[in-house]
């Protein structure tokens, strides 16, 4: 998320595509409606008439899994009419820069990328070309024909509007009122932003339909200024600070790399993970990870453990292994399991496929659930078709407290991390999760003392120093305020630093001082850092997460930045040093997001700007300082391509030879997944089921619905599952409006209410009708009045019915991040009792 939602009061175009935050995010629309009002168009692109369509001025329908080829259309659109910010392209973005002339695209190579080998690509030709000191090869003029700009026009010159429309059943009108709606912020007095969500990211091309809008923010100039940038509406308040902290397998915190075994040794792991540049003027922040791991190894180890052996005792995985979730999963169902947390979640309703969800629980020894509610993983084993005396997984209950029954802090979807206080005293025995985790943290680290076991020390060597300690050394109670200010990290002895911002002058620093900023992190192990990205958040000044004036900025644009505290160093809008030209001056004064005073940068916090005129590009955290057009770092190809989703009810792939994404990992090959991995219509279309499916939010129900089911008054809202479909496929199923039906993939089955409405069209899709049906995700059978209850058991005060959607959607996941692809799958709707 580039900017905060405030900030979209200053889009004169904002494009709503992959989500609906009308209905999803609705105090977002708070700051959308105030753009409007103040003369904002606003566009939604999506496969039904949403809450959020019924607010545009403009509103076009798509089917799912075609967001690409929209996009693609619009690049081309906006190449040909010359509609793009030039000054920015060129001074900005790699367009200028020359590649490999080995390098091949998909319209000259039978729909795939040079370099395809066995499921992956050998990316040897899509490298950039380079003089004799390793600088790139650029064109300035943007002409030569092996220049990104020219391989981008050439690329999207087959996305014609016709080819299009064939592709997604959008009409050729709609796509080019469209275009020219949103290319029209290809100048530096207006701006345009898009918002998305899961409806972008829960398909096999998820990363690539982000990077097709972002190339388009480019193009257009929209990155780094007021009203602008790529907005990912997060779907609960802390999704944001999951990631910051590493929820993920393959990051540490602040977005380090995790160690691989390859790299047995610090040393190692920096000149792996240390990119380096030629370019004279690039910034190169990410030169300065060796400091930023050095400082997160203190923050674990304290400064006992010397780096080297510190590292040594992390976590390794192994090359070229997935631990993503899909693969997670699969390899429970296979019994590479012994053991299972579940710690606040719901993963045998979340889940993709979840019947072998629901399945590879019951091949554990025993599962750990953490949540507020009993839910349908805690009692996976007496759910729907399970059989308890054929299920070995013994299940432990740990009851932990609400937000609002504990203190600490959240990072919303602008990035901004705001603290909260304990309203009230958690229920019963309910704890903490950082209480219930510090007890695990103890009882485990006694285990591994008296007992040893593989690398000991990772664990007996850990610090956990989260709050006042008692006589043995253990803490009392976990202080969130303790654990804040070690993220934001110390010195950890006396020591006198050169000033990052000034050469000459230095600082004393005593032991025990808060790291001012992440400048100051040091490399050779006299600083900590639980995450570098935090630092400044908890430091001389206090709690800046606690924060609440309303007092704006000099420039007056709703930056606010005395409200909370926005990583990184409580900037607002991420690469604003974008929003002036290569000489200083704001592209747009009236919504300047930083100016020179004469002799510095008032504003916002200053991102990659050096003086006026220095030279510097803005985009400092890519090796070579300019934005990527070209992207040669993912694993499906440096340019966005079209690929249908994997089970699509078209029989071939109208831009190309190639229909699906060839790099994603098919789970239905022989040894990979399981015989619980099964598509439809991947060869050729499936009669059996003939219709798309797409899941989707609802705003009276939050995820699986672990906490909202158990309200009243919003199971009276939204009582049960339902599957909503046009009036013409209603008609021509002998289906009326609130009938139950049995909606049906290769997968399994779910029953459902009929919502019949004219919210969903069908698709003229290259001259043949394709229906569309949705489903809300957030039901599950723990909640029904239908299912068996034990003495004890908890009863809903008001029951719903249905199960999760996600019995229906496939194993199979984005080709980088392997999110499933639940946006795009088939099914059969038949009445319930019919055929």
């Amino acid at each position: 998320m580039t900017n905060h939602w405030v900030d979209f009061q200053h889009s004169d175009v904002i494009l709503i595509m992959g989500s609906n935050p009308a209905s999803n995010h609705p105090i977002s629309f708070k700051w959308i409606q105030k753009a409007v009002d103040r003369g904002a168009k606003l566009i939604c692109v999506d496969p039904r008439f949403t809450q959020s369509a019924a607010k545009a001025h403009l509103y076009a329908p798509l089917r799912s899994g075609t967001d690409i080829a929209v996009l693609g259309g619009m690049i081309k659109y906006i190449i040909d009419n010359k509609l793009y910010h030039q000054e920015y392209v060129k001074a900005y973005t790699n367009a200028t820069f020359l590649v490999n002339p080995a390098f091949k695209l998909p319209g000259d190579n039978k729909g795939v990328f040079s370099g395809l080998k066995e499921g992956k690509y050998d990316k040897a030709s899509w490298a950039f070309q380079t003089d004799g000191n390793g600088v790139v090869r650029k064109d300035p003029t943007l002409k030569h024909p092996h220049c990104v700009f020219q391989l981008l026009k050439k690329h999207y010159s087959r996305y014609t509007p016709e080819l299009v429309s064939r592709i997604t059943g959008t009409p050729v009108e709609k796509l080019l009122a469209i275009y020219k709606e949103y290319a029209s912020t290809g100048r530096p007095d207006r701006a345009g932003t898009i918002l998305y969500a899961m409806g972008w990211t829960q398909h096999t091309v998820g990363v690539q339909n982000i990077r097709t809008m972002s190339i388009i923010q480019l193009l257009l100039g929209n990155i780094g200024i007021a009203g602008g940038g790529v907005q990912a509406l997060r779907g609960e308040s802390n999704v944001q600070g999951s990631t910051d902290h590493a929820l993920l397998f393959h990051i540490l915190p602040g977005y380090l790399p995790t160690p691989a075994a390859s790299l047995p040794t610090l040393a190692a792991y920096n000149a792996k993970n240390t990119p380096s540049t030629k370019e004279p003027n690039s910034l190169n922040w990410w030169k300065n990870r060796p400091k930023y791991m050095a400082s997160y190894i203190r923050a674990i180890y304290g400064p006992q453990v010397p780096l080297d052996v510190g590292y040594s005792m992390m976590p390794k995985v192994d090359d070229g292994v997935n631990y993503s979730w899909l693969v997670l999963f699969d390899q429970m169902y296979k019994g590479k399991f012994t053991g299972f947390f579940a710690w606040g979640m719901n993963p045998a309703c979340s889940g993709a496929n979840s019947n072998k969800v629901r399945q590879a629980l019951g091949k554990l020894d025993w599962m750990v659930n953490v949540n507020l509610f009993d839910n349908e993983t805690g009692s996976f084993w007496r759910g729907p078709g399970m059989d308890p005396t054929k299920i070995k997984t013994e299940v432990f209950m740990l009851p932990c407290a609400s937000s609002v029954e504990k203190e600490g802090s959240i990072n919303n979807s602008g990035r901004w991390m705001q603290w909260r206080y304990k309203a009230v005293e958690p229920p019963g025995v309910a704890k903490p999760d950082a209480e219930i985790m510090t007890e695990l943290f103890y009882k485990i680290r006694e285990f591994y003392e008296k007992e040893g076991g593989p690398l000991k020390e990772a664990i007996t060597k850990l610090t956990w120093n989260y709050g006042p300690k008692d006589g043995t050394g253990k803490i009392r109670f976990v202080d969130p305020h303790a654990l804040a200010k070690e993220i934001n990290g110390f010195f950890l002895l006396d020591k006198s630093v050169e000033n990052p911002t000034k050469k000459g002058e230095f600082k004393a620093f005593k032991k025990g001082d808060p790291v001012p900023t992440f400048a100051w992190l040091q490399d050779d192990g006299s600083t900590s850092s639980g995450n570098w990205l935090f630092c400044g958040s908890y430091a001389d000044k206090g709690n800046l997460a606690a924060r609440r004036s309303t007092k704006d900025a000099p420039n007056g644009i709703g930056l606010y930045p005395e409200w909370a505290w926005s990583w990184p160093v409580n900037r607002r809008i991420i690469y604003n040093g974008a929003s002036v030209d290569p000489q200083g001056k704001p592209w747009n004064p009236k919504r300047a997001v930083i100016m020179w005073n004469g002799e510095k940068w008032v504003g916002d916090v200053p991102d990659g700007v050096g003086n006026p005129g220095a030279g510097r590009p803005p985009f400092i955290m890519k090796p070579h300082g300019v934005a990527s057009i070209f992207g040669p770092g993912l694993a499906d190809g440096p340019f966005p391509e079209h690929y249908e989703p994997l089970e699509c009810p078209v029989e071939s792939n109208l831009m190309s030879p190639q229909k699906n994404n060839p790099v994603i990992k098919r789970f239905d090959k022989p040894g990979v997944g399981s015989d619980m991995d099964v598509y439809s219509g991947v060869a050729s279309c499936d009669p059996k089921f003939p219709f798309i499916c797409s899941t989707y939010r609802i705003s009276e129900h939050w995820q699986t619905g672990v906490l909202t089911r158990w309200c009243p008054w919003l199971a009276e809202m939204q009582p049960g599952l339902w599957v909503e479909m046009s009036v013409e496929l209603a008609k021509d199923k002998g289906i009326g409006n609130g009938e139950k039906v049995i909606v049906k993939s290769a997968r399994g089955e779910v029953e459902a209410v009929a919502i019949v409405t004219p919210r969903f069209k069908p698709f003229n899709i290259d001259g043949n009708t394709i229906h569309e049906v949705g489903l809300p995700w957030h039901f599950g059978w723990i909640t029904t009045k239908d299912r068996k209850y034990q003495p004890g058991d908890k009863k809903a005060e008001v029951f719903t019915s249905g199960d999760s959607a996600n019995l229906l959607t496939p194993t199979i996941g984005d080709a980088n991040t392997m999110i499933p692809e639940t946006k795009a799958f088939m099914v059969n709707v038949v009445k319930k009792g019919g055929k």
